[in-house]
């Protein structure tokens, strides 16, 4: 019986990822740098079709694909940018190949278009793949590094993450004791991310070791997402809810933040000052400039990947590589 994907071919890849069959071409072929999203969509459209020019071959020849791969919830955002960037140079740097898979929440399929059959390991993103899978690639001896997110308890999987924790806690207390700041709302990222929960838990140890309460209605949701961030932020002015700062859990966020707080007619800091976290491309450009924690993103990015060959190549790789952020001072969280 043929196969599912029998007779894709390269002109149904270039459809599916709205590009050219030039690009395609030159992505397959690595002739040429290609921007990291337009390579993520294409390497999306490859997985999700199926096409796989000359892997089988290289599989039966050698036992190896000498291809990687990362599974990804969604990519949308700018975080994902130097992440891409960090994950296909490393890749490129020892030698492999990279597939990508993406899958848009409530699009999960029934299986896993990458693995075992297709890659000689996984960069797992987050909560990309429920446990129940990375404990049976785990009990098959597939190498696997986690990216943002710790191992499932009694797994021993290498994670690459940073401190998420630190970083928050850093900050507010930046906010409390440096500006003076008491009314501090937060805007929580996506649901089931570990980085979500992590700088959550900062902010409020920070409150915390200040003596200052935890308001639930400082409280709102951002979930990585700069629409809903302005929603909830919009709804928050509009409510008439006094606060003097908002600390958003990701870049993204605060830049939601602050179309609301402008659209209100008032000023970013006089009237409400805004911070971040990652520092991303966009933060030092903003008007004005984004106050955030700087989180490396591209390092960590890179790291797995070393961390990944380094376990499909020794057999070994370190439990955990936990980097530190740093406080980038702008403008938005006012004036000195």
């Amino acid at each position: 019986m043929p196969g599912k994907f029998q007779g894709v071919t390269i002109e149904d890849v270039a459809r599916h990822a709205g590009v050219s069959t030039a690009t395609v071409s030159r992505f397959l072929n690595h002739s040429d740098k290609i921007a990291p999203l337009t390579a993520a969509r294409i390497q999306h459209a490859v997985s999700e079709l199926g096409y796989q020019p000359g892997m089988a071959a290289r599989v039966l020849a050698g036992g190896k694909t000498h291809a990687l791969g990362l599974v990804v919830d969604e990519i949308k955002g700018e975080f994902f940018n130097p992440m891409l960037r960090g994950i296909s140079a490393a890749a490129g740097e020892a030698g492999y190949e990279l597939l990508i898979n993406a899958t848009a929440p409530g699009r999960r399929p029934a299986g896993f278009p990458l693995g075992e059959k297709n890659t000689d390991g996984l960069i797992v993103f987050t909560d990309s793949l429920p446990d129940k899978e990375l404990r049976r690639m785990h009990q098959a001896g597939f190498p696997c590094v986690l990216l943002h997110r710790s191992a499932p308890a009694g797994l021993a999987m290498p994670c690459v993450t940073v401190e998420n924790k630190r970083g928050a806690r850093d900050m507010v207390d930046y906010l409390i004791e440096q500006r003076g700041y008491r009314r501090i709302a937060f805007l929580r990222g996506a649901e089931g991310h570990e980085d979500s929960s992590w700088r959550e838990r900062g902010y409020r140890e920070a409150l915390e070791s200040h003596g200052l309460p935890y308001d639930e209605k400082l409280i709102g949701n951002g979930f990585f997402d700069e629409q809903q961030a302005r929603e909830t932020v919009t709804g928050w002015i509009r409510r008439g809810l006094k606060m003097e700062v908002i600390f958003a859990a990701d870049d993204d966020s605060a830049i939601g933040a602050m179309l609301a707080v402008k659209e209100a007619g008032l000023r970013v800091p006089q009237d409400i000052a805004i911070v971040g976290f990652d520092d991303i491309r966009l933060a030092r450009y903003l008007s004005p400039p984004l106050t955030t924690v700087r989180a490396p993103i591209e390092k960590a990015a890179r790291l797995a990947v070393e961390q990944l060959v380094r376990l499909i190549e020794t057999g070994s790789a370190d439990p955990l590589t936990l980097l530190p952020t740093e406080l980038i001072i702008r403008e938005s969280c006012g004036f000195a």
